[in-house]
C-alpha cells in the first residue's frame, strides 16, 4: 500500500461543549451518525469524544483534499472503533465517490484527545 494524502486536524475540546451547550441535539444529529451518537452517549463526560469525532471527520476531509463543499455531507465519514478499540473509518456518499477518484482504498485513522484538545491524523492509502 502506498500513501496518497495526509490530512490532521486540532479542535479546543471548550469550543465543542460551547455548541452542545446551545444546540445538543441538534450539532449530533448533524455531525455524528446514529452509531456515532450511540457510542458517544455510553461516555460519562462524551466532550472529549465528540470533539475527537469533529478532528476526525476534518482531517479525513483533508485527506480527500476537499473541504466542506459541494454534496458533502457529515454523514458520508463514520468514525467506530473495532473490538480492540481502533478507530475504523468508513466512506459513504460523496466522500466515498472522490476517495475512487483519487484511487484511496482505505483510511488510516488515530484520534487523540485531552480535556482540552483533540487532535487526528488521517492517512490515505492506495494498493495501486
Amino acid at each position: 500500500m502506498n500513501v496518497v494524502a495526509h490530512g490532521i486536524d486540532l479542535i479546543e475540546c471548550e469550543r465543542i461543549a460551547s455548541i452542545l451547550e446551545k444546540h445538543p441535539d441538534r450539532f449530533l444529529e448533524r455531525i455524528l451518525t446514529q452509531a456515532e451518537r450511540e457510542r458517544a452517549a455510553q461516555f460519562k463526560e462524551p466532550v472529549s469524544h465528540i470533539s475527537g469525532r469533529f478532528a476526525a471527520k476534518e482531517a479525513v476531509l483533508k485527506v480527500l483534499g476537499t473541504g466542506w463543499r459541494g454534496e458533502i455531507s457529515w454523514h458520508d465519514i463514520e468514525i467506530t472503533n473495532d473490538p480492540l478499540g481502533r478507530p475504523l473509518v468508513t466512506l459513504t456518499g460523496e466522500c466515498a465517490r472522490i476517495a475512487a477518484t483519487k484511487a484511496i482504498d482505505d483510511v488510516l485513522l488515530s484520534i487523540t484527545h485531552t480535556a482540552n484538545y483533540a487532535s487526528a491524523s488521517a492517512l490515505g492509502l492506495t494498493r495501486g
